[in-house]
């Protein structure tokens, strides 16, 4: 569904999946800084929205998802993942239950096969599952940095600043009646959520979910009165280390690999498909692979495209076997010496360019790569030591073998 924002002077289209919105309308830096100082809003109108109705409804998803949402308190926002019997994702869902239903958002495309497979779920419970894409968009703010990353990062620049004279202010970045009080403390106190929050109260039918925004499809021109690109979002979710299905996953993907672990996943609650790969890697195991933070070559005038291989960088020592290959985000293509992929990647407006990238969990961490032909210095977001949080002694492994 083509966005009414490609209508605005100078909107330049994305690459599909996000072809129906814009990647940039002239300024990329210009609309970062936007973002971050609470004054512009990204139009994401298409992702696919659908709602759970029935009193059945968190009990349900509990029981089907990674993440605990049968406590989950009305407005207040988290992730969850839909795996595969071997404990692949297969979904990600941002969501918020506003007491009535559960509103949930997800990547282009994908609803319709999400909805197929939760009405396959429904058995004899109270539950309803409504597709409204066509009826509500998603618009977001500047997105926060991940939970495993926010430590090490400290709060993202702009946020301790206050409403921006664009936009309505108000009294203070406590939540308001039925909008989302996040999940990440950094959420509550930038800019862009405290006038999103504004922005929902005089929206009628406006869902709030962390730092995005469910508005009626009618409203969507007159909500973003100065939009921002993708480019500008992509950015800054790099920065703040935020994966993106179907771009720093493959069809292979565990949720240890991209840090999903630590805001989509709980550990302690009851059975859903695909558990044991997820309990058998953080108590005795390691993921495979890692998601990393790159800073690429400044030098070099283009941007590695989503899938380009990752190689070890000139003059570096060979990481087991020189010839190996592993498979990139194609499914059945590798290149000799590969030993990661390209998921998304942006000029940042103080930054420069960068990537997230998915390597493998050996790599050494201080090792220079190649990005297709662009030198990359790496960043830690998943360590290499992920996992094996149980310790077994010697001893009775010995005897239990």
């Amino acid at each position: 569904m083509r966005s009414p924002l490609l209508n605005t002077p100078g909107a330049v289209p994305a690459l599909a999946p996000d072809d129906s919105v814009a990647a940039h309308y002239g300024d990329p830096y210009a609309e970062q800084r936007a973002l971050l100082q609470g004054t512009a809003l990204v139009d994401r109108s298409n992702r696919d929205v659908l709602r759970v109705s029935g009193v059945d409804r968190l009990s349900w998803l509990n029981d089907l998802s990674s993440q605990k949402v049968d406590t989950l308190a009305p407005g207040t926002d988290t992730q969850t993942l839909i795996l595969d019997p071997q404990g692949r994702v297969e979904h990600h869902l941002t969501l918020v239950d506003d007491g009535d239903a559960t509103w949930i958002h997800v990547e282009p495309g994908t609803g319709t096969e999400l909805a197929t497979y939760l009405e396959k779920m429904r058995f004899m419970l109270r539950v309803e599952i409504t597709d409204l894409t066509a009826e509500y968009a998603v618009v977001s703010t500047a997105p926060t940095a991940a939970p495993s990353a926010a430590s090490a990062a400290g709060p993202s620049k702009g946020s301790a600043a206050g409403p921006s004279a664009g936009l309505a202010a108000v009294p203070s970045a406590e939540p308001t009646a039925g909008s989302s009080a996040g999940t990440n403390a950094a959420s509550d106190a930038s800019p862009g959520v405290v006038a999103l929050r504004a922005l929902a109260e005089r929206t009628p039918g406006a869902v709030v979910i962390g730092t995005d925004l469910l508005v009626p499809r009618p409203a969507l021109a007159t909500v973003i009165t100065r939009p921002a690109g993708l480019w500008a979002y992509d950015a800054l979710r790099i920065e703040a280390h935020r994966p993106r299905l179907g771009f720093d996953t493959d069809h292979k993907t565990i949720p240890h690999e991209v840090g999903w672990i630590d805001s989509a996943v709980h550990l302690t609650k009851g059975c859903y498909r695909g558990q044991e790969t997820v309990a058998r890697v953080h108590n005795l195991g390691h993921p495979p692979r890692r998601l990393v933070f790159l800073h690429l070559d400044g030098s070099v005038d283009t941007l590695p495209p989503h899938g380009t291989p990752v190689t070890l960088g000139v003059s570096t020592p060979a990481e087991g076997d020189p010839t190996a290959s592993i498979e990139g985000a194609t499914e059945g293509t590798a290149t000799p010496g590969q030993i990661g992929f390209i998921g998304s990647s942006a000029r940042h407006h103080e930054l420069g360019p960068i990537a997230l990238a998915v390597v493998k969990r050996t790599v050494p961490v201080d090792i220079p790569l190649l990005a297709g032909n662009v030198a990359a210095t790496q960043e830690v977001i998943v360590p290499p030591d992920a996992g094996r949080n149980v310790t077994i002694d010697p001893a009775l492994r010995r005897r239990l073998r």
